[in-house]
């Protein structure tokens, strides 16, 4: 396979898998993490970091944004679902 054909292959692969995500929003991100070792949060980071690496500085939104299909804080709103971590306050109280 040439290199042409490899990276054209490789983004194809990764386009379905985006899209394979975005179809199973019954799949929490955790569930990716134990299962995986990555979820869609990694997904993203390493998205930004290789568009930055090639000069195209892209923010963590912005790829989040691809990667869920839609902005990030409405994916958790509709999708998000099992116990959310509550910190305590910062000042100790």
């Amino acid at each position: 396979m040439d290199d042409q054909t490899r990276l054209e292959v490789e983004a194809a692969a990764f386009r379905r898998l985006v899209a394979h995500l975005q179809s199973r929003s019954d799949v929490q991100n955790i569930d990716l993490m134990n299962l995986a070792g990555f979820c869609r949060n990694c997904l993203s980071k390493w998205y930004r970091a290789a568009a930055d690496e090639r000069g195209h500085a892209i923010d963590l939104e912005q790829a989040r944004e691809l990667v869920y299909g839609m902005p990030y804080e409405q994916w958790k709103a509709q999708h998000q679902t099992g116990p959310k971590l509550e910190l305590p306050p910062k000042d100790g109280g």
